[in-house]
């Protein structure tokens, strides 16, 4: 299968807290909650369901798991106008979680990654299948990206600065070129990209 990556950060790269409770992620005094939330338009909402329904299983690590089993895992059909193709496939495909804390995951279909984490998501991209995608979840991106993992990055750029918050890549870390795929703009000023890790980047004289 292959790894792909969906994100929505800021403008200065914050993915704390995007979603619909402005106190969904409150670490370090994070005040600024609930910024994504009803920011893309109609065609955008279609790019995230038609990408969440070619998923065949998804990853997470913990702390996204427990927000979405705590939300989408207890949603009705009737509470996710728009937004059914999500629900029902983050209900119905397999789910797998990076933790070393969790034991008995009570989601439907979910299970733990046990053991040498590196090997058993290698082990998930060798088996069938066409897309294993990892939402939200930004440690474990990172990480992911680290050890070379990850296949493509959807990065949705959401119009804001928040001038807070944990940021997608930190202040120090590995460098990592990439190859644009796609790229929109939509009417609200939403940007999606798709990116592929392209090895290391070139820097100038060397």
């Amino acid at each position: 299968m292959k790894l792909t990556t969906v994100t929505q950060l800021t403008v200065d790269g914050v993915v704390q807290g995007n979603g619909g409770a402005s106190d969904e992620d409150r670490r370090n005094g994070f005040e600024r909650g609930g910024w994504a939330w009803g920011k893309g338009d109609q065609d955008t909402l279609a790019f995230i369901n038609e990408t969440y329904q070619r998923a065949d299983a998804f990853l997470f690590g913990r702390r996204t798991y427990d927000l979405f089993a705590g939300s989408w895992g207890s949603m009705s059909a009737a509470a996710a106008p728009g937004r059914e193709p999500i629900l029902r496939a983050l209900n119905e495909r397999p789910k797998y979680v990076a933790s070393t804390t969790l034991a008995a995951p009570a989601w439907s279909g979910a299970s733990v990654l046990s053991g040498d984490l590196a090997s058993a998501v290698a082990d998930l991209k060798a088996g069938p299948g066409g897309e294993l995608q990892v939402h939200g979840s930004g440690t474990l991106v990172r990480w992911l990206l680290e050890q070379g993992l990850v296949d493509e990055m959807i990065l949705l750029v959401i119009p804001v600065v928040l001038g807070q918050g944990k940021r997608l890549f930190p202040r120090n870390g590995p460098d990592l070129a990439l190859d644009l795929i796609e790229s929109r703009v939509d009417t609200k000023g939403v940007t999606t990209q798709v990116w592929r890790p392209a090895g290391r980047p070139q820097y100038a004289g060397r």
